[in-house]
Order: C-alpha cells, then sequence, then structure tokens
C-alpha cells in the first residue's frame, strides 16, 4: 500500500491562503508613494506539500543591495523547490522606496535595518519594519537575510551571525560560506528584532551595492539551498566523485570561523593605492597599499599587524582620513584555505546545479 502525504493546513497571510503544495505572491498594503502610486510589502509563498519548518529568505532590505533580489529570483525558479516540505516566504525587495531610487535608504534617509522591530504609527521606516516583523518574521521558525557591501566597497561572500546563538550558528555553517564572521546583534537590526521574537537569522555578505558579482550571486543561491537541505525542507542533489557535496571541494565543518574582524583606515587623506585583493590571505606586516597627496610629495603606507583574510575592501581611491579602507578578518592561514576568490570559483566546476539554465 503507498503511504499518503500528510495533509496540511492552509498557510494564512494578512488574511490570504495558500494551498499545499502550491505558490502565490501576496502584496501586503503598506504606504502610498506621493504621486498616488501604492507602495506593498511583496512575498512568494511557497507551501509545501508536505510537513516541515517555514523559513523567510529577504533582500534589498537596504535599497541599493540588489545582488540578494537575483539569488531569490534564481531560488524561485529552482527545480528543488517544487517538492518543498515546509513553507519559504520569498521577499525579494524590502525596501522597495530605496530599490526604486537605487539608495540604500528610504526617502526619509532612514535605515530601515536600525529601525526594527518598527511602528504601526511610526515613520515609513517604522511602518516598513512593523509590517515586515509582523507578517513575515513572526510567522517564521528561521530567516537568511541577503545583504552586499555598500557602494563603492566589496565584500567576500561571506556569512555573519552571532555565535552566541547556537540555533543562528548551526544555520551559518549549513550554508557551507567561505567565512563565518562573528557579528554581535545591533538593537535595531532585523537579526537583533527576529531573535526577541525566538527567530534565528543570518546575514549573507557578498559583492558590492548597485552590481551583480556573478560569484557572489552563485555562493549565495547555494548556500540557501544547503541550508533548505539540512532543514529536510528539499532533496540533496547527487554526489560527485571525490566531494562530499555537489560542487562541494571542502569537506564538512571546514568552514573558516573568524571570532574577530576589524577594518583598516586611512590614517591620512589623499589617493588610495590598494594592492590587496578580498579572500587574500595576509600575513602581519604586508604592505596592503599606500595613500598619497595628490602632489606626489607624501606617500603612506598602508600595514596589516595581524595574520587574516581579507574579507571586504574600498573601490574608492578618493579617501579622508578615517575611511575603512580594508576589513580583515583573524584568521589562520590554514584556516583559511578554500575560502579565496580561486578556490569558490573552483568549487562550482562540475556542480549540476548550475548546469540548469532554467534558474539563470
Amino acid at each position: 500500500m503507498t503511504e499518503k502525504t500528510p495533509t496540511r493546513a492552509l498557510f494564512d497571510i494578512a488574511g490570504n491562503t495558500i494551498a499545499p503544495g502550491t505558490r502565490k505572491v501576496i502584496d501586503l498594503p503598506l504606504s502610498m508613494m506621493s504621486d498616488h502610486t501604492p507602495a506593498t510589502l511583496s512575498v512568494q509563498v511557497i507551501h509545501g506539500r508536505r510537513p516541515g519548518p517555514t523559513i523567510f529568505i529577504s533582500a534589498a532590505v537596504h535599497g541599493d543591495e540588489v545582488l540578494g533580489v537575483e539569488i531569490v529570483r534564481r531560488l524561485i525558479r529552482a527545480p528543488a523547490l517544487r517538492r518543498l516540505a515546509g513553507t519559504v516566504l520569498l521577499v525579494p525587495i524590502v525596501n522597495t522606496f530605496g530599490f526604486i531610487a537605487q539608495s540604500r535608504y528610504l526617502p526619509d534617509r532612514r535605515d530601515l535595518n536600525r529601525s526594527f522591530p518598527g511602528s504601526p504609527t511610526g515613520s515609513l521606516a517604522a511602518r516598513l519594519a512593523h509590517l515586515f516583523i509582523n507578517e513575515v518574521v513572526a510567522r517564521s521558525d528561521f530567516g537568511i537575510d541577503l545583504h552586499t557591501a555598500a557602494i563603492n566597497r566589496v565584500n567576500l561572500p561571506q556569512i555573519r551571525v552571532d555565535m552566541s546563538d547556537k540555533k543562528a550558528l548551526k544555520l551559518a555553517e549549513s550554508f557551507k560560506p567561505p567565512v563565518i564572521v562573528n557579528s554581535s546583534l545591533r538593537e535595531g537590526s532585523l537579526r537583533h528584532a527576529a531573535g526577541e521574537l525566538g527567530v534565528p537569522v543570518m546575514v549573507f555578505e557578498g559583492g558590492e551595492g548597485l552590481r551583480f558579482d556573478e560569484t557572489a550571486i552563485r555562493v549565495g543561491l547555494k548556500g540557501v539551498l544547503n541550508v533548505l537541505r539540512s532543514l529536510d525542507m528539499i532533496g540533496r542533489h547527487p554526489a560527485i566523485p571525490g566531494n562530499v557535496e555537489a560542487g562541494t571541494k571542502r569537506s564538512v565543518g571546514s568552514t573558516p570561523v573568524a571570532t574577530k574582524s576589524a577594518w583598516i583606515r586611512a590614517t591620512e587623506g589623499g589617493i588610495a593605492r590598494i594592492h590587496c585583493k578580498v579572500g587574500q590571505f595576509v600575513k602581519a606586516g604586508t604592505l596592503l597599499g599606500v595613500v598619497s597627496d595628490p602632489f606626489g610629495v607624501r606617500d603612506t603606507e598602508m600595514t596589516t599587524t595581524r595574520d587574516g583574510l581579507i574579507i571586504g575592501r574600498s573601490n574608492l581611491p578618493v579617501v579622508n582620513q578615517g575611511d575603512a579602507l580594508i576589513h580583515i578578518a583573524e584568521l589562520s592561514k590554514a584556516a583559511s584555505k578554500g575560502a579565496g576568490l580561486k578556490a569558490i570559483e573552483e568549487g562550482f566546476e562540475g556542480d549540476p546545479l548550475f548546469d540548469e539554465d532554467e534558474i539563470l
């Protein structure tokens, strides 16, 4: 006798119901733009036939961080989600206002990721934060928030998580990122507000604002699918001989972990010539770049005082004194093996996920 699939209840969100085995885009009313155009928070709900957890995946909390929007778009098209257990809430654009304006902020210049949990009667940022927390986060068991570096900076693909939150750390490890960076919770952030509700959230960082980076997109997409597999929400890829998992050349548990990271800042204003790249391991005393005055009279060298992995850097040559230029995570050379860009890109070779044209 064939075993029957357990019957699931309808998924309800803001008075809308989604049947098991179906997906639907729900537009949650938010505000009215100045030209009378309705503004909404749009969520695609994929409600699996089989029981399982609920996870939200969000992007563009900062409106200029478009890379996560592409990750969500590809995820929506991924065949693995056709046989989903549990429920996935996909929000490709949280900050609609900033996305349209190609700006990090909302029209009132508020940072949405410092406005949680928000208020139904507060500023525009507070209202959007309140809507997202109550309609999306509160319905979830876990969350993944997709980010990039700010404009004129670039980040190595990485996961940031509060390592004191064991559930969130376990989720981060299942992502299998190039590196995990300890990041304490900051009041007003999505992670902090979600944590108050008992919903562990990790942040993916990669690439730069208003730009696509194919390597970072692939790391993000594959990482999200890894998390869904670890939660038994989707099936597993067929293994490639010699690899632990398809497209992965590092063994389980080998993800480098950085408990500390710090920025090297410009000690002088001028023109910066940075010699290092993200994903590069540097030893203490390494020359990272030079800041020169525009007349070429004075050069100020930048060196690192510690061994570590470069996880972020500025791309802007014009700098003021105090500007953050190079972000270094404290890692041993052995721990950083596999975190560099070359190793990351090699990890995609032969991966069947990226042979599927329908998700690209």
